[in-house]
């Protein structure tokens, strides 16, 4: 018996980096996952699939800046799967960014990473909640980032969209309390995902000495380190749990 048995999950961004972990780990306690991602769905598919079953995982194509994309997804994973208990706002502008003067930072370029980081979430919540409210139970799991809480100069933008993830789930851990639903904000620190080491190896050569050296346990982050967290925050083990930011950072933010 898993933690999650009879459960439906969904987790946007989940066909690639951190997000495709969060995926297996939420499989391997008994959800069912619907992955919603801009990129090819197909590999991590057929990876929980062949693991637990073929009815075991669904992917779709999801752009969760766009609203018509995610009120589809929505109504299709609803429409598969008959409930939605798990929300895993994973999806994000993140690896791809560079870090930037202000002074030099593109307003497009900041308006997409809005549109991604912060819109997104929103939009995901808009439409799962209904389905949440109407099974009176719901896990909300918003992925932020200790870089909203320190700081990090030429990150204005990622780490400014990441402190609304924060402000999102204050403020609706208050509103959809008496439904049931619980709310949560997972915070890791920089983690070596795949997409990470691919797209950004000069920034992970100048900064993940520095890095460790922050931390209380003083070795590199890697996604594995963050699935159990989110596997709580899921589960009926946190159902007193919600409005709560968790760093998973190796004590990187001590404070």
């Amino acid at each position: 018996m898993g933690q999650l048995d009879g459960k439906v999950a969904i987790v946007t961004g989940g066909a690639q980096g951190i997000g495709r972990h969060y995926a297996r780990g939420l499989a391997a306690e008994g959800a069912r996952v619907a992955i919603g991602d801009i990129v090819d769905c197909t590999p991590a598919v057929q990876e929980i699939a062949a693991k637990h079953g073929a009815n075991s995982c669904l992917g779709l194509k999801l752009d969760v800046s766009d609203e018509a994309s995610v009120r589809s997804f929505v109504a299709q994973v609803a429409g598969q799967f008959g409930r939605v208990d798990i929300l895993v706002n994973n999806a994000a502008l993140c690896a791809a960014l560079r870090p930037v003067p202000t002074t030099d930072l593109d307003v497009e370029l900041w308006d997409r990473v809005m549109a991604v980081n912060a819109r997104g979430p929103f939009l995901m919540v808009k439409h799962v909640l209904p389905h949440m409210k109407a099974q009176g139970y719901g896990k909300i799991i918003n992925i932020s980032t200790g870089m909203a809480l320190r700081g990090v100069p030429g990150m204005l933008h990622y780490a400014t969209s990441k402190g609304a993830v924060l402000s999102i789930t204050r403020c609706l851990s208050r509103e959809v309390g008496p439904w049931g639903i619980r709310v949560n904000t997972v915070a890791p620190g920089l983690t070596l995902s795949d997409t990470v080491m691919k797209e950004q190896p000069e920034f992970l050569e100048k900064v993940r000495g520095p890095m460790q050296q922050s931390r209380c346990i003083p070795r590199d982050e890697r996604p594995e380190d963050i699935v159990g967290t989110v596997v709580f925050l899921s589960s009926p083990a946190s159902d007193f749990v919600t409005g709560q930011t968790i760093l998973v950072d190796g004590g990187s933010t001590n404070n």
